[in-house]
């Protein structure tokens, strides 16, 4: 019974695809278990051993007696001539470990220690799946669609099952039993009833394991990804950089015939995929990252990290792709704010501030030799703040100035207030009469 015993627990191990010492760990906890309940209720603090004889497959229970001349309970006592078997100079009154197998212990385990070895090799089992996939987390894993349960898709990972929720599907894609997918370990969670693993279609780290299965130069570093930009199940721009002189970081990620490109492709259920040349240079990375579209011109503004595109009239359209995708894109990947402008809009755009640089360096002009020939009145500040030019209130100048001379200046179209000859005030004139007093 005994080997037939550790026969099922060398089967459960292969079964389980877990180490037959973990299991026997979990037996043998179960066992010292069962041997306790042997003892009655409330035996004294003995310790218990219970160890496998692998070559027997037997049990043995070792188990924690006191020596003594005589003995009245012999399931805790030993006599002192049968200990000196086990020890020559054990004295009286000292505790030693004495083998105490019950004759029927083998069916006492089978009884008591059942249910126990159940759930701990459940326990071990589930430590054996997180001890697997611990190291696992940011990896692509192939796995097995089982069933959908609640909009999760429930995936089987060889002794293991995973987790595709709802947020981390692609709109579009569809899951039926027994379909074989490539998914992102996104995280794995340490839980009660055991480790949940949480995988990932939409992640944009999926593209980048993607690209080091089918891009050998980018598994051996020879090319990097320096960023990716993902809309999931539409589109998705790469910017890739070669660390090595000589090699096309492009034209490598695209493979021949583009049959590199074309798997990963393939495995995203067609999802379209660019793949442009990284640059430190803002201007160039900005153009690359608007690929197809060609760009004439990129302007940097620092101040707000933005940067206006110019490209011809007849790749506007192309440039910002459908509903702006691929501008969105090409923001994300670069992470400046682009706006995007034909060159005739452009072309627009500085005329018009052109002509109106040029109406207003015009009017400057005007008002200045207006300025130069106009009559310099004195007038005092009345008592409101105000001064008083063709029966019109000018003003409030502020009460510092009340009583205090000031000059005026005035153009065809205004007024200007000055003190000791600095300008401090201007208005437009009033052609309205105000029915005040005059100035005296």
């Amino acid at each position: 019974m005994k080997s037939d015993f550790y026969a099922a627990i060398s089967q459960i191990a292969a079964e389980r695809g877990i180490p037959k010492e973990a299991i026997i760990g979990q037996v043998e906890k179960a066992l010292v278990t069962a041997y306790r309940r042997t003892l009655g209720t409330n035996p004294p603090p003995i310790e218990i051993n219970v160890r496998l004889d692998t070559g027997t497959g037997s049990w043995r229970v070792f188990a924690e007696k006191q020596v003594v001349d005589e003995v009245f309970d012999d399931r805790f006592e030993i006599e002192v001539e049968k200990a000196k078997h086990f020890k020559a100079d054990v004295e009286i009154g000292e505790t030693i470990m004495v083998e105490s197998t019950p004759n029927d212990f083998g069916r006492i385990a089978a009884q008591t220690a059942k249910q126990v070895v159940l759930q701990g090799i459940k326990e071990v089992e589930r430590e054996h799946v997180y001890g697997e996939y611990m190291e696992r987390e940011g990896e692509l894993i192939t796995a097995t669609v089982q069933r959908m349960a609640k909009g999760n898709v429930i995936l089987e990972m060889g002794k293991a099952e995973a987790i595709l929720p709802p947020k981390e599907q692609v709109d579009g894609d569809r899951y039926y039993h027994g379909q074989r997918l490539k998914v992102y370990m996104m995280e794995i969670r340490r839980e009660e009833r055991g480790p949940r693993l949480i995988v990932s279609r939409a992640h944009k780290n999926l593209i980048l394991r993607l690209f080091e299965m089918e891009v050998p130069e980018i598994f051996n570093g020879t090319v990097e990804i320096k960023s990716i930009a993902r809309e999931p199940g539409l589109r998705t721009k790469a910017a890739v950089v070669a660390r090595q002189e000589g090699i096309d970081p492009v034209g490598s990620c695209v493979g021949m015939r583009g049959i590199r490109i074309q798997n990963i492709v393939n495995e995203l259920n067609g999802e379209k995929i660019d793949v442009v040349q990284w640059s430190s240079d803002s201007k160039e990375f900005i153009a690359n990252a608007l690929s197809p579209a060609q760009v004439v011109e990129v302007q940097l503004r620092d101040d707000d990290h933005a940067a206006t595109v110019i490209v011809p009239d007849k790749q506007l359209s192309l440039a910002i792709g459908k509903e702006g995708q691929n501008v969105r894109l090409a923001a994300k990947l670069t992470g400046w704010r682009i706006d995007i402008k034909s060159a005739t809009t452009l072309l627009d755009e500085e005329r018009t501030a052109a002509e109106a640089r040029e109406a207003a360096e015009h009017e400057q002009m005007a008002t200045e030799v207006a300025l130069a020939t106009a009559k310099v009145e004195s007038r005092k500040v009345r008592s409101d703040g105000t001064v008083l030019y063709l029966n019109n209130k000018y003003g409030p100048l502020g009460d510092v100035l009340i009583g205090e001379d000031v000059q005026l200046r005035a153009t065809p179209s205004k007024i200007y207030i000055y003190r000791s000859d600095r300008l401090i005030a201007s208005y437009m004139l009033n052609e309205d009469e105000d029915k005040g007093e005059d100035e005296e």
